[in-house]
């Protein structure tokens, strides 16, 4: 934060606490400066801060007075953001992953994509091709930043787009959560303040705790995606560092954000001076005929960084990310040498060979059709077999079904009692720091229905039916 961005929150802090009432007379320019050491020319830009948000008022020849409505403000709260201290998720979290992992679970609460459409026979041809081939000075020449031909057959990706995107800015990582972890350490330190979506990806709150940030979870819809005047209010108002949010097909609503919404991110990025954590692991799952933008396409500010991973079109197992760093890309660099050293080699070696000798597009082109009829046809089945009180919110593209019990519902009881039946779901309490999720799931579409899989499906269909009853009978 400037110095008048910090003079303000430290007023507007007092006017919360009390310290200054409503009508009361500031310090004029002059005695603020002495008090705080600060310029009256930093002073003069916190005062009329406070005044453009509404926390106080100029009046001629009387200086500034505490606004009228900031007892209010003082007492209302922004039902839209829901800031936390620290986060405290991580073993509910490993609780619920370890526990979905029995054989022969039907697996809708993990965020894999079925592995049987994974071009394993050509990727594993691709690895045996580099293995064979591979020099013996090839962990020094795949050190951070990382195998300079996948950098840059990525950068073409990138200008297919129209993005500008110098292999230098591109750091190779071991996934996609690898390159974001990577990008927060980069851009915060503990203590700082993290604004995320509301429900988040929980990967995004692992990270925040484990760092020991402080999340401002920001109302995000079902359909259209995170509220932007609710994050520039917490902008306004808390010093938050950076912000990290999934720009297409986000986990674990599934919504896309509008272009209008991707620009005006980026507007509010260069306006605020924060960084933008860009998590875009699924931009490539889209259903249509036109690949959607990531945020990073509107960016003038270079403090956007992209991350993607190839985990969710090729093979999982590969671990491979990357993140567009731009400035930040020796720093990220560092802190790779520092943790996992560099991204496997042989790994490297092998996506790089098949980007360059198959046919990558072709997959892609298989893989969206193939989710997008799975989503349709699961969706359909959910409706049909669902009481009438659950909403099924279906985004195009990805593969996720976002599914909304009525409220008072229970979904992590739900979760343990179809674990019973062998079938695992993510209930909301994964995605939020708050329990105001607690009536709902996420679901994985990505499974063929087959029989087995539709009985699961109905199984599941009269486990929650049953718990709706339970629900309206107390």
């Amino acid at each position: 934060m400037s110095k008048y961005q910090k003079l303000s929150e430290q007023i507007k802090q007092q006017i919360q606490a009390g310290i200054w009432h409503v009508g009361e007379k500031l310090p004029s320019l002059r005695k603020q400066a002495a008090y705080s050491g600060l310029s009256m020319m930093t002073v003069l830009q916190a005062y009329q801060q406070l005044e453009s948000q509404g926390w106080i008022v100029s009046q001629p020849r009387s200086g500034y007075r505490v606004a009228p409505h900031a007892a209010l403000s003082q007492n209302r709260t922004d039902t839209a953001l829901h800031p936390a201290e620290s986060v405290d998720i991580n073993d509910y979290i490993f609780d619920v992953l370890q526990a979905s992992r029995s054989p022969g679970m039907a697996s809708y609460g993990h965020a894999y994509v079925d592995p049987l459409l994974a071009p394993r026979h050509q990727v594993n041809r691709s690895l045996t091709t580099s293995v064979r081939f591979m020099s013996i000075h090839s962990v020094v020449d795949n050190l951070p930043p990382g195998n300079a031909q996948l950098r840059h057959l990525i950068a073409q990706r990138y200008a297919a787009q129209g993005m500008q995107i110098s292999p230098d800015e591109i750091v190779i990582t071991a996934g996609g959560l690898d390159a974001l972890n990577l990008s927060l350490r980069a851009v915060t330190q503990p203590g700082d303040w993290v604004a995320v979506e509301s429900p988040a990806f929980y990967g995004a709150l692992q990270a925040l705790e484990n760092r020991g940030l402080k999340a401002m979870a920001i109302r995000t819809h079902p359909t259209e995606g995170i509220d932007l005047d609710a994050l520039e209010r917490a902008l306004q108002t808390h010093p938050i560092r950076a912000c990290w949010l999934m720009s297409n097909h986000q986990n674990p609503l599934g919504y896309s954000l509008s272009e209008e919404k991707k620009t005006r991110l980026a507007e509010l990025v260069n306006r605020y001076q924060v960084y933008l954590i860009e998590d875009d692991v699924y931009g490539e799952l889209y259903d249509g005929e036109h690949k959607p933008k990531p945020i990073k396409a509107f960016d003038s500010s270079g403090h956007i960084l992209h991350c993607s991973s190839f985990s969710k079109t090729l093979v999982d197992a590969f671990r491979l990310g990357w993140v567009a760093a731009g400035d930040q890309a020796q720093k990220l660099q560092k802190l790779q040498l520092m943790s996992t050293v560099t991204t496997s080699v042989p790994i490297q070696l092998a996506v790089a060979h098949y980007l360059h000798n198959r046919n990558y597009e072709h997959h892609l082109k298989q893989l969206r059709h193939t989710l997008a009829e799975r989503k349709r046809a699961t969706c359909q089945f959910l409706v049909d077999h669902l009481p009438q009180a659950v909403e099924v919110v279906n985004s195009p593209g990805g593969y996720f079904l976002w599914i909304i019990l009525p409220k008072g519902s229970d979904t992590t009881a739900l979760y343990h009692l179809a674990l019973k039946h062998h079938i695992s779901i993510a209930p909301g309490n994964m995605f939020a720091t708050h329990a105001q999720f607690a009536h709902c799931f996420r679901l994985n579409t990505s499974y063929s229905l087959d029989h087995a899989h539709q009985n699961a499906l109905a199984t599941l269909c009269d486990l929650i039916a049953q718990h709706i009853q339970a629900l309206v009978r107390h």
